[in-house]
């Protein structure tokens, strides 16, 4: 039998993570450890539905320097079809993320100007329909400006499109785009930025998002409560707590991959998401963006993640 195939529109560039070793000390020098390898929302979410028997193909952009190089063998090694567009005379991609001694964010630095200068004009291209039209789903991240989201929805042609909102300020690029999307995943910030409401009860928010057209999503809300909905219910899921945190970087789109990777199996939300949490709790008990585990450990880690409870 032959696999699911996602296709996927998105980032794929350098990630470096520099983690303070003591107490961060803001305005001066604090030591601690810099690694540096290949993410991207889409392309760890990527990853991570593969885990899960999906196979993969790639759009993304990237330069024609070393780290462009990169990136292209880590998307080779992980088995994915390599369709990006190499620019050769820009600078590829990177996102700096700096972290405290227990794994969480201080901040984070997104040289990403490729993408704002190239995504836009790539689903247009040949290859992208061709890819699309062999894909049983699509997966996009909101990297890509408005205009490229619009056309690549175009080319989507009814089959499902799920999209990673990325952050507060790239969500509202697909503010007019929801009723094209299978299943949105987002944090609590951009889902009320979506929303167009200010600080605001569950009930309320997705009531506004349904409202705007979508009809499925995933809100979460660090290590609370995920809530997910359709348009018939609400419902949520604690996450079960890491026996150890290494790093929280990953856990989002590891959450997203493997949900997707359910979704497409034919498995109704809340039990996708339970296969999502499982995989994000390995991903911050493990150092890496996207962590390598065994079907045994995960289906250890599956066991610990409770069954969904209905909202009001």
């Amino acid at each position: 039998m032959t696999s699911n195939h996602l296709f996927a529109v998105g980032g794929a560039h350098i990630d470096r993570r520099g983690q303070v070793s003591g107490a961060y000390v803001p305005g001066t020098s604090n030591p601690g450890v810099l690694s540096e390898e290949v993410g991207g929302v889409v392309f760890n979410a990527l990853r991570n539905a593969m885990k899960h028997g999906v196979s993969a193909s790639l759009l993304s952009v990237r330069g024609g320097d070393a780290a462009g190089d990169n990136v292209a063998r880590a998307i080779a090694r992980a088995g994915i079809e390599d369709l990006s567009v190499v620019f050769l005379d820009r600078s590829t991609p990177s996102y700096t993320a700096l972290l405290d001694r227990d794994g969480d964010l201080i901040a984070g630095l997104a040289d990403m100007g490729l993408y704002e200068l190239a995504f836009a004009k790539q689903p247009g291209r040949a290859k992208v329909r061709e890819a699309a039209a062999s894909a049983d789903a699509i997966l996009c991240d909101a990297n890509l400006p408005e205009a490229g989201l619009a056309k690549l929805m175009a080319v989507a042609a009814g089959k499902p499109v799920f999209a990673i909102a990325i952050s507060p300020a790239k969500a509202v690029r697909l503010a007019g785009l929801l009723g094209h999307i299978s299943c949105l995943f987002m944090n609590r910030h951009e889902a009320l930025r979506l929303a167009g409401i200010g600080e605001a009860g569950t009930a309320k928010m997705v009531a506004s998002l349904r409202d705007k057209g979508l009809a499925q999503g995933v809100i979460t809300a660090g290590g609370e409560a995920v809530i997910g909905f359709d348009r018939e219910a609400i419902f949520s899921i604690v996450p079960p707590r890491a026996r150890r945190i290494a790093d929280v970087t990953g856990a989002g789109d590891a959450l997203a991959g493997a949900t997707i990777a359910a979704l497409m199996k034919g498995f109704a939300l809340r039990e996708a998401l339970r296969e999502g949490l499982a995989a994000a709790m390995l991903t911050v008990e493990s150092p890496a963006a996207v962590a390598d585990f065994s079907a045994r450990e995960f289906t250890a880690a599956l066991a610990l993640v409770p069954h969904a409870t209905e909202m009001a």
